[in-house]
């Protein structure tokens, strides 16, 4: 009885993260990735969003120009082939279909430009002043983080909170080693393997976070699929980007930039949080970041069981 309570508590715990089923059958969680996933990853941040709405834009028009070019050259392959026209034409040109072919390009290269340059300047130019910067930095093979809240925000007076984020698995362990590690963590659909961290990036909901990318070797690239965030990190060099999550959980996101010989194995580890628990973390983190880890885990899990226990 007992067995199939837990197994009852653990599903609707699962249920209340909106976890979905994946092709495979196994459990994962939204702003993850999943085996077989030929679409974008959901977006849970306003520039993602804008990037899913481009992207379904540009299918619209390629297409409908795929089907057209491929149906034109398959006409001219049945229709001029030698056997039927054994005296080829000696057209030249033909000033109708030229105008056709250069007017009708132009005009939707001008409906692919203008929404894009709309979404381009949105990547760079937050909706408000960032209450939040990040400084996230490359190295072989781990990322480290330094946080610098704005003068408005309650932890303007903390202090610095800075840290590393190395992956739990390494490429070169066996599979078992690898999910061992992962589910050392906790469940394996929240810590996926060869993506989960020691230390995530801790951030709070409906927040604008302002990124600031570097490296400490060679370039890499930080990205982030479901906040809609990819940046390189060169060294010498700071780039800066912004997103705003707008939803609480566990997302994943790698290095981007071919850095070396396991560039494949760089993980980036995104918890967002509620304010409050991210006030809590930032002034326990100041000198104790795995034990703000910790707390906030337990403090996670306490609210999620009590959400489900009042349903």
């Amino acid at each position: 009885m007992q067995v199939r309570r837990s197994t009852i508590a653990a599903a609707a715990l699962l249920s209340s993260a909106g976890a979905v089923m994946a092709q495979d059958g196994a459990s994962v969680l939204p702003g993850q990735p999943h085996n077989w996933q030929i679409t974008l990853q959901e977006a849970l941040s306003p520039i993602e969003e804008q990037i899913h709405w481009f992207s379904d834009y540009t299918l619209a028009f390629i297409i409908p120009i795929t089907i057209l070019v491929a149906a034109l050259l398959a006409w001219c392959i049945y229709r001029f082939r030698a056997d039927k026209n054994p005296t080829p034409s000696r057209t030249s040109h033909n000033t109708t279909i030229e105008v056709i072919w250069t007017l009708a390009p132009v005009i939707v290269l001008l409906f692919l430009a203008i929404p894009s340059f709309q979404l381009l300047t949105a990547q760079y130019n937050p909706p408000s002043e960032p209450e939040l910067t990040v400084k996230a930095t490359g190295y072989q093979w781990y990322w480290g983080y330094e946080y610098q809240p704005s003068n408005t925000s309650p932890q303007a007076q903390a202090e610095p909170v800075s840290f590393s984020s190395y992956p739990l698995a390494q490429l070169t362990d066996s599979l078992a080693d690898q999910n061992a590690a992962a589910a050392a963590k906790g469940d394996l659909s929240e810590y996926p393997r060869l993506l989960a961290v020691d230390n995530e990036m801790v951030v709070p909901v409906d927040t604008v976070i302002r990124i600031l990318s570097t490296s400490g070797d060679v370039i890499h690239s930080f990205a982030l699929p479901s906040m809609g965030v990819k940046v390189d990190a060169v060294p010498g060099r700071i780039n800066e980007y912004w997103f705003e999550a707008t939803r609480e959980g566990m997302f994943y996101g790698q290095c981007s930039e071919l850095c070396g010989t396991n560039h494949a194995n760089m993980p980036i580890g995104l918890r967002v949080v509620s304010k409050e628990q991210f006030a809590t973390w930032y002034a326990a983190a100041a000198s104790d970041v795995e034990g703000a880890n910790q707390a906030l885990s337990a403090a996670i899990a306490a609210k999620t069981g009590a959400e489900v226990a009042s349903r």
